[in-house]
């Protein structure tokens, strides 16, 4: 048998590597029903990148979703979905959003009433409820508020779990008993102790080697039982029982070595036949890498050994079975073969530390790697969690049961000693992702939630008519009307049943769809529903604080008078009414009107608008890329044989025509009398999928529009919620004028872009941002991921 697999560059073959006895029908119905697992069951996991780390209420969180399916970004999902909770479990958004290249992007604003200290995330995908929800994606995000909860602190409350290796103690063989100390809130706690028999009989010392972990021997003694005494860091003791050790059964210990697994097999001396032909199988992203009978039946041991050279990086799953195949021992390793991590160059080309300083922010990716990148700068006066980021949680925490405190650190190096760290981990963690008696059964997993095959669905049903005359009106007539006033006429074949549906629609916010039949009648007597296809909002309890995995310290005095700061600034920079003076509202200039009336989600972003009803040059330009040569600084626009060329800072700029992607040339014979409004957004554009040219939108008047609305007046119509509404990143441009500039600049987030996209081509990016009023340093934080599945986690400090 030979299973390959790939990463990039690197093939993966997987061989038996120790002596295979006669296959018999069962273990080929395992093998196969193990590959049927790894191909048409795999499981997704997923990484949040957020701009920041601790917010105020009112302040916008900026995320990132990043996808995983085994060693590869998925192609399983096509939509993502995130709910924000409060403190007592309600959901404050339920955010849904197209996975595009296995990301996904938005935003939450937190409400400005928010009082609480905390506010949960919950990420997942259609396809992930079918399996462990311990296995889907949990954050918890701070919220600072200017008026803290007063609260009593609670006292650290001390405890420590043991974990035979494999899972069982057995009597008569000698094995390794891993621990683990944490407090209540999960923070790691420092013991030492000593392991006593039932008659108090010293056996053994042990202490913790690392945040709480450690192990000790124990050959347990037939009808014996054990204890831990130990102490805690206020040396205060506590007694704890061991787990009761087995009279009978089998063992599985492993040791690490040179790119190899040793492992060892142990039964007992009395054991029955079920343990002296026993089956070992490795299994990593649920793939089967290795399969092995082990005979017993003249030695209580068996040894080998599993090169790891050629292994993916990620955990390894062992599992030692009976002979009628019932699982008697697991243990999970990690394989850490550096190849699932690439480095890009991160620095400047200028740098300004000053107030409102222009900074250029160059990356430079190799050119053998297609990469999808994430950007945060923030204020450095701002706390940063950097004990996990997407790496350790693609890894390792995304794999692996139970949360796994400061995951970052055993990816910060590659010493002997991180590596026995991370051992404890696998020691104190489990991982069982296969109900190995319905594998034997050959069951597969029951699918509740199929994976997403479409993006937005516009579905529904007629009521209140027969099968008749369903038939006889065949179709439906919906038109869809969004936010922008665009419009789409869809013509839906109706079922018997009144069913109807129309896959792959995307749009954002709320779809406004009138409706009617081709028998006019017909819509007197039913009643029609509309459903976009997504999963409904949740219900949830309140949410356990203790398993959220957020391990923030207390926040720094200094940092509170920031965050205070800015609080009184956003409310100065919001406008105050003094004693004698008359604050009169602002008329809107003719452009905000029209951006106002024309635009929607990205595209109300920053950009140069250009009024095109009112000014006189535009009616006699040729096109609108003849009025806006050298208007645009940086944009060259080149017109020759009924073409337009275009570039911008080395890339191409989108062009979008009523915020619909088309052609340039689309655009340049487009008349003048019809364009009312362009907006030139700068590189890079969030609100394409290739923006990091930049975009040039253009708009149509709506006369006719607006004519047209006339005649659908009297139809019935229903709101239909779409992907939940994207917003643009608003990153000031003090190099031009702007009269928000004239406002106090306390952003703590300096620049934010999700969308930040290289090619083998296209390996360097130049990206702009301007420094805020108070701060002198900030932090760069660059994470993403390949093609390929492989990660990138860049943290740059500039002071």
């Amino acid at each position: 048998m030979q299973n390959i697999c790939k990463r990039g560059a690197v093939t993966i073959s997987f061989f038996f590597l120790i002596i295979i006895f006669p296959a018999q029908s069962i273990a080929q119905k395992i093998d196969s029903i193990l590959n049927i697992y790894g191909n048409q069951f795999q499981q997704e996991r997923m990484h949040l990148h957020i701009d920041k780390d601790e917010y105020t209420p009112g302040e916008t969180i900026w995320f990132k979703a990043y996808i995983m399916a085994g060693i590869f970004p998925t192609e399983i999902s096509k939509n993502f979905y995130l709910d924000w909770l409060d403190e007592d479990g309600n959901i404050l958004l339920h955010t849904t959003a197209p996975i595009i290249e296995a990301t996904a992007f938005g935003q939450f604003q937190i409400p400005a009433d928010y009082a609480g200290n905390e506010i949960y995330l919950r990420g997942y995908t259609n396809w992930m409820l079918n399996f462990d929800t311990a296995f889907l994606y949990r954050r918890t995000i701070n919220i600072f508020q200017k008026v803290e909860k007063q609260s009593i602190p609670s006292a650290l409350i001390p405890t420590i779990q043991f974990f035979p290796e494999g899972g069982d103690i057995i009597e008569g063989i000698n094995c390794k008993i891993a621990f683990k100390a944490n407090d209540q809130y999960g923070i790691p706690v420092n013991v030492h102790g000593t392991i006593i028999n039932s008659k108090g009989i010293l056996i053994d010392s042990f202490k913790s080697v690392h945040d709480g972990m450690g192990y000790f021997f124990l050959q347990a003694q037939p009808n014996e039982t054990y204890s831990a005494k130990w102490y805690d860091a206020q040396k205060v003791m506590h007694i704890t029982k061991l787990p009761s050790p087995k009279n009978t059964g089998a063992a599985l210990q492993l040791s690490v070595s040179e790119g190899a697994l040793n492992f060892k097999i142990s039964r007992s001396q009395d054991a029955d036949s079920s343990l002296q032909q026993l089956h070992f199988i490795a299994t990593m992203q649920q793939q089967p890498v290795y399969m092995a009978n082990v005979n017993l039946i003249n030695s209580q041991v068996g040894t080998g050994s599993l090169p790891t050279g050629d292994l993916p990086t990620g955990v390894l799953q062992f599992t030692l079975l009976d002979a009628n195949y019932k699982p008697l021992a697991e243990r999970i390793s990690f394989i850490n073969n550096q190849e699932a991590i690439f480095y890009p160059e991160v620095g400047f080309s200028a740098l300004g530390l000053s107030k409102r300083g222009r900074n250029m922010l160059v990356i430079a990716v190799p050119d053998s790697i297609d990469a999808n990148l994430s950007v945060a700068v923030t204020d450095l006066q701002l706390s940063a969690d950097t004990q996990n980021n997407i790496i350790s949680q693609m890894l390792l925490n995304g794999d692996i049961r139970g949360g796994v405190y400061n995951s970052a650190y055993y990816f910060s190096d590659t010493t002997a000693a991180i590596a026995q760290h991370l051992d404890l981990v696998m020691l104190t963690h489990g991982w069982r992702r296969f109900n190995w008696p319905e594998i034997v059964k050959g069951k597969m997993p029951a699918i509740k939630y199929p994976a997403d095959s479409a993006y937005l669905t516009l579905t529904g049903r007629v009521f209140g008519a027969t099968p008749m005359q369903m038939r006889e009106a065949g179709s439906i007539i919906a038109i869809l009307i969004a936010k922008d006033s665009s419009k789409q006429v869809l013509t839906l074949p109706l079922k018997s049943d009144g069913r109807f549906l129309n896959p792959e629609t995307v749009f954002y916010d709320t779809l406004k769809v009138l409706y009617q039949f081709p028998d006019n009648k017909l819509a007197e007597l039913t009643e029609v529903n509309f459903s976009n296809g997504l999963l409904p909002v949740p219900k949830y309890s309140k949410p356990d604080r203790n398993k959220e995995m957020s391990y923030w310290t207390d926040t720094s005095a200094a940092y509170k008078l920031y965050l205070l700061k800015q609080i009184l600034l956003n409310k100065f920079s919001e406008g105050t009414t003094l004693s004698d003076v008359v604050v009169s509202a602002k008329v809107k200039t003719p452009v905000e009107k029209l951006d106002e009336q024309y635009t929607s989600g990205l595209f109300e972003g920053d950009a140069l608008q250009f009024d095109m009803i009112n000014d006189p040059t535009a009616k006699v330009s040729p096109s609108v890329f003849n009025y806006l040569q050298g208007r645009v600084a940086g944009l060259t626009i080149s017109l020759n044989n009924n073409a337009a060329n275009l570039s911008w800072r080395g890339g191409t700029p989108q062009v979008y025509l009523d915020e619909v992607e088309v052609q340039a040339d689309q655009v340049l014979n487009l008349p003048m009398s019809n364009v009312a409004y362009v907006k030139v957004f700068r590189p890079p554009f969030t609100g394409g999928f290739n923006g990091a040219g930049g975009a040039i939108a253009v708009y149509t008047r709506k006369g006719g529009d607006r004519q047209e609305s006339k005649t659908n007046k009297g139809l019935p119509y229903k709101y239909v919620a779409g992907y939940t509404a994207l917003k643009q990143f608003y990153s000031p441009n003090y190099g031009s004028f702007d009269q928000r500039n004239e406002k106090p600049d306390v952003r703590t987030t300096l620049y934010w872009n999700p969308m930040v996209l290289t090619t083998p081509t296209k390996h360097i990016l130049r990206l702009e941002f301007y420094n805020n009023d108070a701060g002198c340093s900030f932090r760069v934080v660059v994470e993403g991921m390949s093609k390929d599945g492989k990660f990138t986690r860049i943290e740059k400090i500039i002071e």
